[in-house]
């Protein structure tokens, strides 16, 4: 996981911050997912990967296998609803609710090409996730 190591000289104070080889290669930072450093609570709102077959659902294309990620876990904000008052006979939203989802925060779009019959190439988009967040849900 994450290791943080201080070295201390006289006068200098380095801090050397380890990351998964993973998130270093796709320019995440080291912040944890969830938005707290050192967080290891391993059910944390963190991006998960995997892998997914793309085929296009009428054309006879070649199917091509992609890495996807997916944002999973638990917000360790906690979720309620507040009595709204109003001055009012009719109470159109009579409570302020508020709660936190395990979100994208970071992606980039990314395009695979399938080769079909005839020669023909259709391309398919899809977003790939660098990083999750506990976002306020609406």
């Amino acid at each position: 996981m994450r290791n943080l190591v201080a070295l201390r000289q006289p006068g200098i104070l380095l801090l050397l911050v380890t990351c998964p080889l993973l998130t270093i290669l796709h320019g995440v930072t080291c912040k944890a997912e969830s938005g707290h450093l050192g967080d290891n609570d391993p059910d944390r709102c963190m991006r998960h990967h995997f892998v997914e077959t793309i085929t296009h659902p009428i054309y006879k294309c070649n199917s091509k296998m992609v890495l996807l990620a997916r944002c999973e876990g638990h917000c360790s904000h906690t979720s309620r609803s507040d009595p709204l008052i109003s001055f009012s006979s009719v109470l159109k939203q009579p409570f302020k609710s508020t709660c936190f989802c395990c979100r994208p925060h970071t992606s980039k779009l990314k395009a695979v090409r399938l080769r079909c019959s005839g020669g023909t190439r259709i391309t398919a988009t899809y977003r790939y996730i660098l990083a999750c967040s506990c976002e306020e849900c609406s």
